[in-house]
């Protein structure tokens, strides 16, 4: 898949006129990239136009139009594009009340490791996960974590040919699982996969 460039990126300036109309672009995009596992957790799958937006808005926040700060936040965000054999996402552990989620980060140490993804009857594939950085201590995990489901060359062909996807998370404090995707999501989840010729 094809990463971005300095040329695929807008100028601050054409940002600032294009962005309402761009934001609402990706906002409907993404809609079809979420997957709620349960009530507190959700996989947010990330792609060429996620990445995107993130990087767009970070040079708008931050006011960066140099082209080594540029070029640094295109090296942050490109390896999160998917490579057409793998899915990513980013991965987040949601609680309303800070306490809560205090608690629930010290029960759910490892919960990174133990997702999943199953595409028709494949083995459930687990990710690979925090491959920038470790996220979690002793005590806690982090709520937010980065996830590759590397697939094989058959679950890949499965998926572009609509065989059902599920999800899910078995961790002992924490379990559940999705049921089939919607056709929405599985739709765009399959247009980051190619085809091995």
């Amino acid at each position: 898949m094809n990463k971005l460039s300095r040329e695929d990126l807008m100028s601050l300036e054409k940002y600032a006129q294009e962005r309402a109309g761009f934001r609402g672009q990706v906002m409907a995009h993404k809609k079809n990239r979420r997957v709620a596992l349960g009530p507190n957790a959700t996989l947010y799958f990330e792609d060429r136009l996620t990445m995107q937006y993130q990087i767009q808005e970070i040079l708008r926040i931050e006011k960066v139009f140099e082209a080594e700060g540029i070029e640094e936040e295109l090296e942050a965000y490109n390896p999160l594009i998917p490579d057409g054999s793998n899915w990513k996402a980013t991965f987040m552990i949601e609680f309303e009340k800070e306490e809560e989620r205090r608690a629930a980060l010290a029960k759910m140490i490892g919960i990174e490791k133990v997702i999943w993804v199953q595409v028709g009857d494949c083995e459930k594939v687990n990710p690979i996960a925090n491959e920038d950085l470790e996220r979690e201590t002793d005590d806690k995990t982090s709520a937010v974590h980065f996830l590759r489901f590397e697939l094989s060359g058959e679950m890949v062909e499965l998926a572009k040919n609509g065989a059902p996807i599920r999800m899910g998370v078995d961790h002992e404090n924490y379990r559940h699982e999705t049921g089939e995707l919607g056709a929405n999501i599985a739709q765009s989840l399959s247009e980051d996969l190619a085809l091995r010729h």
